[in-house]
């Protein structure tokens, strides 16, 4: 079993050379594997009920990439000190009441949500918030099991960057992108998630049955990108959609389908609603985006 050497107790997961992950879905569980593999320290912030399953249990993960293992990740349910870097891996529904499970002020805080609204909120919090993003195909499945299921785990940090996490990031074999200013990092991940998302969703079916619904949303967020300041080429967007194999579908299908759906439990609003926010600051037409997020909301 890796990691199977004496963790540190709680009242040593203190001070600014610990990197501590909120969250313990798909993201921050297997970050904190690779993390705590590679002899980062490391700590999971997660719910009580989370932290003691993985307490007990370690983390196993089965990835192409970093094959099967189980790590014994270090995971509380809050810190009461500031951590060197604070990874945000929560979904932005969660984000304000997981900010609770934080106290002081760390060094850098790097979020990891899909969309660009979280960063005000954080900002409102923290000193110096990094944006960031992460490109992964990855479930959980209970609370101490994450399938990586492609060869590839990218995190692409915005300037002026975190350097102490993103050494860390790559001394575990994580894919680490300089990516540049704050607007191009953020709307290149939405511009490219929004279409898939969004078409997938709004259908019930995979890309392949609504190419042209996620296409036509595709060039309208890129186009409200570029009127956000960012430097995205809705050609490149379209070739990637397009390079996409039919079958593929969008974690925002599987949190509104779930048999069991929490209102409100999905990124419909930081993905879609973020979108048409700032079409409407620009004046910019998202008819395709608004019908779609208009179904997806009366599901």
């Amino acid at each position: 079993m890796g990691g199977a050497e004496a963790r540190a107790p709680l009242a040593h997961l203190r001070g600014r050379d610990l990197i501590a992950i909120l969250g313990s879905g798909a993201v921050g569980a297997l970050l904190g594997a690779q993390l705590t593999r590679a002899g980062v320290a490391t700590a999971l912030v997660t719910t009580e009920a989370s932290a003691e399953a993985i307490a007990r249990d370690g983390i196993a993960v089965g990835s192409p990439a970093f094959g099967d293992h189980v790590e014994r990740v270090r995971a509380v349910p809050a810190l009461e000190a500031p951590p060197g870097a604070l990874v945000v891996a929560v979904k932005a529904p969660h984000l304000a009441r997981a900010l609770d499970r934080i106290a002081g002020e760390p060094d850098v805080v790097v979020p990891l949500l899909n969309g660009v609204d979280h960063m005000a909120l954080l900002r409102e919090r923290f000193a110096n918030v990094v944006a960031a993003t992460v490109r992964v195909q990855a479930h959980r499945e209970g609370r101490t099991s994450v399938v990586h299921r492609a060869p590839f785990l990218t995190v692409t940090v915005a300037a002026p960057g975190a350097p102490a996490l993103t050494d860390a990031l790559a001394l575990a074999h994580v894919e680490v992108v300089e990516g540049g200013a704050e607007a191009d990092v953020l709307w290149a991940k939405l511009s490219r998630l929004a279409g898939i998302a969004l078409a997938t969703t709004a259908a019930d079916a995979p890309l392949g049955d609504v190419r042209d619904d996620a296409e036509a949303v595709a060039r309208e967020v890129a186009a409200v990108a570029r009127a956000e300041g960012a430097r995205v080429d809705a050609d490149a967007v379209l070739a990637e959609l397009r390079a996409l194999p039919d079958a593929a579908t969008s974690s925002l299908r599987a949190d509104v389908m779930r048999t069991e759906p929490s209102p409100g439990d999905h990124e419909l609003d930081a993905i879609g609603g973020a979108v048409l926010r700032a079409a409407a600051r620009h004046g910019l037409p998202a008819p395709r985006t608004r019908a779609l997020v208009d179904r997806i909301g009366s599901l």
